[in-house]
């Protein structure tokens, strides 16, 4: 019997074509596999009927842990008998459209890091130690098929004895394409801020003791460089921040082992789970009650960013350290993307940084650490980047045409429908800088090189001003295809629809700012979505931003606007007036321009959190995304409801004011913990109550929650309380992320709605 047989899904780069190989020994089966250009794996086979039978079982049931099947054919014929013996042979450079994919980037496997730190073995200390079941991936892939000339490790020949371990089919490392070892892979060097190499005989053991010692080193990983340094010294913390000039965000950290980790935050089943997974994301835990790290690791926050060595190289920099942990946050300047070049780095981090910790293999493809959060022990992806893109999402149905999304303006991916696949690009930023849309243009180029796809559609943001706006219409002419803006709620619902598999809901979007249909910036919304389109049942109360965006970063602006309705703010905010750029000169004109009425409106959930926050001294500049309403949610989690507000609702309209108003008056009695957390449960249960009426009314049972706010986890919880007592369905993100980074996904599926 003869079996012609092709297998689409994750099948290159994860130990497939050694697995059919030995497969096909132990059936006695003669023939070939071979990886072919569209990332797929073509195998024929010819031996006894029972033979062959076993051996398409075990390509089911047997196959490699990394690799996914998403499609396999089978040709049945006659043996021909014209082999000799079974082969891996040369890759075939074609393929079709198959929506196979190239896999995501691994962390070191047990085998491998058990030989790391065997001094018997002769990858000993290898900081580069990999095999078929772990190491990098995308970002080391120039193009199709899978094969070491195609990656950035041509540039080291196999030595003989990674050779003979390469052509063994008995060997762990048999066709593993990043092979290496001391003698021929890559090596890495420490250098001085300016360059200049240091003479150590352990480049990555000294970094490390230098990193215990307070000093700030850019290390260069798979994706790209992080800026490292201590975690229980705050003088370096507060020094890298003055030189990023990042006063207030956060920064992820690096544990050496999950035991360390539960010594300063609170880790759960499914968080140590996600902390000790393949992937090896930052999970975002709350500090614990011994909480000792630097409190300038995320100031003002309950919570911070922890994740687990997934490299050889970062196992190694704690060998000879007592630091429990290490500050590792993405090196990049502000609002660019991470950098990957070693002269680049030298370009851009000189200045920041004491030392550079440089390995010589180049990185084709930038990704950022992935970012999850664990709400009642249900995941919720922040950032989807290393080890998840560019593995697709499975849709419930194929689609008809090949459709593109490119996302808004902050945390911006970009993202491929293909058939039945959803294909999302790593993690890119926010596209206020040449650098960083030129990123995305890039990656968006690279996804479909590597995906096949032949783009039918494209989708795009609402706002005409947003430069991916301009980008979709650009790609639109070089295409000639079709463009289409979708209003930015709408992109989320439709991403939290198709993500779970649903055709109709009663939609609570809820983030800092989206272009509404009549042209002001909504961001509370209550919407009613098919995949056709959507309906605006209700929202946020429209409140005034004075001074426009201003109002964004300077929260006590939405707090002046909003209380000038009902009383006579103008001795409060001058007391304020130390909380403005230019003081007293600032709030003279604040107060001329409520006078003037003459202000953008918003909805904006985002908004109002921020004029919580502010309003309750907590946070009062916004210095990065989301800032106010994240310290706004750590005080609340403190804290417990001591107004509890009845929802005031009016015409499908949520009173902001009233709530407000009611924190302004009562900002003396309580606790501020205490008043944030009741702001906090009349947002949810207002929100909630409003999505309750309207999906009685139209005789839905689904009702789900989107947008950047469904990361509050107060929030979120409340509101699903809500929902599931009055007998409805609550929906939350599984695959795809809830704020910005998952607009892309609902562009595409409303692109392909519209063909």
């Amino acid at each position: 019997m003869r079996a012609e047989i092709v297998v689409k899904g994750i099948v290159q780069g994860v130990g497939f074509r050694p697995f059919i190989y030995r497969t096909a020994l132990e059936n006695s089966l003669l023939g070939y596999v071979r990886n072919r250009g569209d990332a797929g794996v073509e195998i024929v086979v010819e031996g006894n009927e029972s033979g062959v039978e076993r051996f398409v079982s075990s390509l089911k049931d047997k196959r490699p842990p990394l690799s996914q099947i998403y499609d396999m054919s089978i040709n049945y014929s006659k043996d021909k008998r014209e082999f000799s013996r079974f082969s891996i042979i040369k890759s075939f450079e074609g393929g079709d459209l198959s929506g196979s994919v190239i896999p995501y980037d691994v962390s070191i496997c047990d085998k491998c890091l058990e030989e790391l730190r065997n001094p018997r073995n002769r990858r000993y200390d290898y900081f580069f130690i990999t095999c078929t079941e772990c190491g990098p991936r995308y970002t080391i892939i120039k193009k199709l098929p899978y094969d070491r000339p195609n990656t950035t490790m041509q540039d080291f020949p196999m030595c003989e004895e990674c050779g003979m371990e390469y052509t063994n089919p008995l060997d762990r490392r048999f066709h593993a394409q990043t092979i290496a070892c001391n003698k021929c892979g890559p090596n890495t060097f420490l250098t001085e801020n300016s360059g200049k190499r240091l003479e150590t005989s352990d480049p990555i053991k000294e970094a490390g003791r230098l990193v215990e010692e307070g000093y700030i080193v850019a290390v260069k990983g798979n994706g790209g460089f992080h800026i490292a340094t201590s975690t229980t010294k705050s003088k370096p913390i507060m020094r890298l921040r003055n030189v990023k000039h990042r006063a207030q965000k956060p920064f992820a950290i690096m544990a050496r082992d999950l035991e360390t980790i539960r010594s300063f935050a609170e880790v759960n089943d499914a968080e140590a789970e996600l902390l000790s997974s393949s992937t090896r994301p930052i999970v975002l835990l709350k500090k614990g009650k011994d909480y000792y790290l630097s409190e300038l690791i995320s100031p003002g926050l309950h919570n911070i960013g922890v994740m687990l060595p997934y490299t050889g190289l970062h196992y190694m920099l704690f060998n000879d350290v007592k630091e429990p942990a290490f500050v590792m946050t993405s090196a990049n300047a502000p609002s660019e993307p991470i950098v990957t070049q070693n002269e680049e780095a030298l370009e851009k981090l000189g200045s920041i940084v004491d030392f550079f910790l440089f390995h010589n293999r180049n990185i084709a493809q930038k990704c950022d650490d992935s970012l999850i959060r664990v709400h009642n022990r249900e995941k919720l992806i922040i950032r989807r980047s290393r080890g998840y893109a560019p593995s697709p999402i499975h849709l419930r149905n194929s689609k008809k045409y090949c459709t593109l999304g490119v996302g808004a303006e902050e945390n911006v991916n970009t993202c491929i429908l293909i058939r039945d696949k959803a294909f999302v690009s790593q993690y890119i930023g926010d596209v206020e800088r040449f650098e960083t849309f030129r990123f995305l243009e890039e990656a968006t180029r690279h996804l479909l090189r590597i995906t096949k796809g032949r783009v039918n559609a494209i989708g795009c943001d609402l706002h005409p001003k947003f430069i991916t706006t301009k980008l979709a219409q650009e790609f639109g002419r070089e295409f000639e295809v079709p463009v289409f803006p979708v209003q930015h709620h709408y992109a989320h619902t439709l991403s939290l629809m198709e993500d779970r598999s649903i055709d109709e809901m009663v939609g609570i979007v809820c983030d800092g700012a989206g272009y509404g249909l009549d042209g002001n910036i909504w961001g509370g919304e209550i919407l009613h979505c098919t995949m056709e389109g959507f309906s605006r049942l209700g929202h946020l109360q429209e409140q005034p931003m004075v001074g426009g965006d201003l109002a964004a970063r300077y929260p006590l602006r939405m707090d002046a606007g909003i209380l000038s309705k009902v009383a006579d703010v103008s001795e409060w905010i001058f007391s304020k007036a130390k909380c403005f750029p230019y003081g007293e000169r600032e709030v003279k004109i604040v107060l001329r321009q409520i006078e003037g009425k003459r202000m953008p409106m918003t909805s904006s959930c985002g908004r109002v959190l921020d004029a919580i926050s502010a309003l309750l001294g907590i946070c009062c500049e916004r210095t990065y995304e989301g800032e106010p309403a994240m310290k706004l949610e750590s005080a609340a989690s403190y804290g417990k409801d001591v107004l509890r507000l009845e929802p005031k609702i009016s015409e499908g309209i949520v009173e902001t004011t009233y709530l407000i108003h009611e924190i302004f008056e009562n900002r003396d009695y309580y606790h501020i913990y205490d008043l944030a957390y009741s702001a906090e449960a009349y947002i949810a249960e207002s929100l909630a109550k409003l999505a309750i009426e309207e999906a009685d009314r139209i005789g839905l049972k689904d009702i789900g929650f989107s947008g950047g706010v469904a990361y509050n986890e107060h929030i979120t919880l409340t509101i699903k309380k809500v929902v599931e007592e009055n007998g409805f369905r609550f929906i939350v993100h599984d695959q795809v992320p809830p704020g910005d980074a998952g607009i892309s996904f609902g562009q595409a599926v409303a692109a392909n709605n519209s063909l």
